[in-house]
């Protein structure tokens, strides 16, 4: 079996021989029940590849679908004017290159359609509209124009330059206009993107497209579903099951825990992120392949000035107008978070049309809690210290716990953990634990469980060892100790096996690191 790891060529794809997850049944629907489209998804989660699909299928190229679910739909292939811009690969922070980039696609339409040479005159909107008009009485077809990545320009300077992130808007704005004032000489329209971007909208300028981001029909229009994993790649999962000497339910559990969990509308249809499951299939390994191929720069410079801490955001109940529509304020990174993939839906309450936001697998959680938390402590040895504190939870070596811990938390620079008030200084000591013991969650990690006694601080499971941590700002070690014991938070453990460590923690607000430490 070929994986098309990086393939985001339609064509290539069926013609070279890579295995090819059939989406072309939702793509039928798409090109016979609406005009304009727009699309939200994450990066690497096959947006590109469908665009390629789209535009295959405008093109008339009926053998390249031979045997796929749309040959037996479509029975009237016809052949469109297609206009495919694509913003990838394309660095947008040099001042004019959106502009360029445009230019040359529009007049290299105009030389193709013969367009007279006083058209070049006019301003990018007007000028594709000009394009759009010849190709439809060119060839007595309206036109089709797909975009990917349409909110590149925008992303590449957002939070970083904001007087060429304002040109490059105004620029697509008025590029965009081109769909208004052609509208009659249009067929279709589609737009791929990672952000929807509402108060400062770069479609105000035409007929504001069709969000089928969190439509139900189309929820596993990108990605690969449960189904499609169980009848695809039922393979690949017994020879993964080989290497890792488990049975192949036990595979699929682990590669559900570690890819899966992608929700995109209230449907809650299973969504495997399809570029971490297509490279765990061609190594044969399970790794953080999605994470590891790129943060976007536009997320970091935005979480690196906001106020809200991720314990504060995920788990919760969201509307879906406040994580849907991207606002232009840092101070508000939820929008940019969920639609750029580290967030996702969990839950739907029908009753109040409310969202719970979550981290999709263990992947991304992992990945991104690193990141945050690299960033948040400004301290390059994180993943030492993650190495060092697994190895001792594994063992049961909780002094050398205690001595890593106390070492990293001294590290912090004192900047990092002055705080002015009581609540804030509250905040950030709930935090760095949130994010400590987050951090090491190769292992079972509760973060505030509630149990029916009240809300345990921690608990992490091992293999071997179950260990039950309370841990208080300013106080005792016997105080934290003697509320794991009398709120009884180990009682579900009492049959349990494994050795079971109760820990009393105190951190200083003075010092910002551990002061007292008690265990039994």
């Amino acid at each position: 079996m070929k994986y098309p790891i990086g393939i985001q060529s339609f064509d290539q794809l069926i013609e070279d021989g890579y295995v090819y997850v059939d989406k072309t049944d939702l793509v039928y629907s798409l090109v016979k029940e609406g005009k304009i489209y727009f699309l939200s998804r994450p990066r690497r989660f096959g947006k590109s590849l469908l665009v390629s699909t789209l535009k295959n299928y405008f093109l008339g190229r009926k053998e390249l679908f031979k045997g796929l679910k749309i040959d037996t739909l479509e029975k009237d292939w016809k052949v469109y004017p297609v206009f495919h811009l694509d913003f990838n690969g394309t660095d947008f922070t040099l001042p004019g290159e959106l502009e360029r980039k445009l230019g040359y696609y529009i007049s290299s339409w105009a030389d193709q359609y013969a367009l007279p040479e006083k058209s070049r005159n006019l301003g990018l909107g007007d000028f594709f509209a000009e394009v759009i008009r010849a190709a439809h009485q060119y060839t007595g077809r309206r036109a089709v124009v797909l975009i990917d990545e349409y909110d590149k320009p925008i992303l590449d300077v957002l939070d970083a330059d904001a007087s060429l992130e304002e040109r490059n808007r105004n620029t697509l704005k008025a590029f965009y206009s081109a769909f208004k004032s052609a509208d009659e000489h249009l067929q279709f329209v589609f737009l791929t993107g990672v952000t929807k971007f509402s108060q400062v909208s770069v479609f105000s300028g035409f007929n504001q497209p069709f969000d089928i981001s969190m439509h139900g029909k189309y929820e596993t229009l990108c990605g690969i579903s449960q189904e499609e994993l169980d009848t695809i790649f039922r393979d690949p999962m017994e020879a993964m099951s080989e290497v890792y000497r488990c049975s192949y339910d036990e595979m699929r559990v682990m590669l559900k825990a570690q890819y899966d969990g992608y929700h995109f509308s209230d449907c809650m249809a299973d969504i495997y992120n399809p570029f971490s499951l297509l490279n765990a299939f061609s190594t044969g390994r399970i790794g953080d392949y999605w994470f590891k191929s790129g943060t976007p720069t536009y997320l970091i410079r935005l979480l690196s000035h906001t106020d809200e801490n991720m314990n504060e955001i995920t788990g919760k109940y969201y509307s879906a107008e406040e994580f849907i529509d991207y606002k232009a304020n840092v101070e508000q990174p939820l929008p940019m978070i969920y639609q750029s993939g580290y967030l996702t839906i969990k839950d739907f309450d029908l009753e109040e049309n409310t969202f719970l936001l979550d981290y999709p697998n263990k992947e991304v959680k992992r990945g991104f809690l690193t990141m945050v938390a690299s960033s948040y402590f400004s301290n390059g040895d994180t993943p030492s210290w993650i190495r060092n504190a697994v190895s001792c939870l594994k063992k049961g070596e909780l002094d050398d716990f205690r001595i890593n811990l106390t070492s990293f938390l001294a590290s912090i620079p004192y900047t990092m953990r002055r705080k002015e008030n009581e609540r804030e200084r509250e905040r950030y000591f709930h935090y760095t634990f949130y994010l400590l013991m987050r951090l090491i969650s190769v292992y079972t990690v509760y973060t505030e469980k509630v149990q029916s006694h009240g809300r345990v601080d921690c608990i992490v499971e091992t293999p071997d060892f179950v260990y039950v941590f309370e841990f208080k700002l300013d106080g005792t070690a016997e105080e934290a100790l003697r509320q794991i014991n009398e709120k009884d938070y180990a009682r579900e453990y009492e049959a349990d096996q494994r050795k079971l460590y109760k820990i009393g923690v105190v951190f200083s607000s003075e010092t910002g690191t551990i002061v007292d430490w008690l265990a039994e």
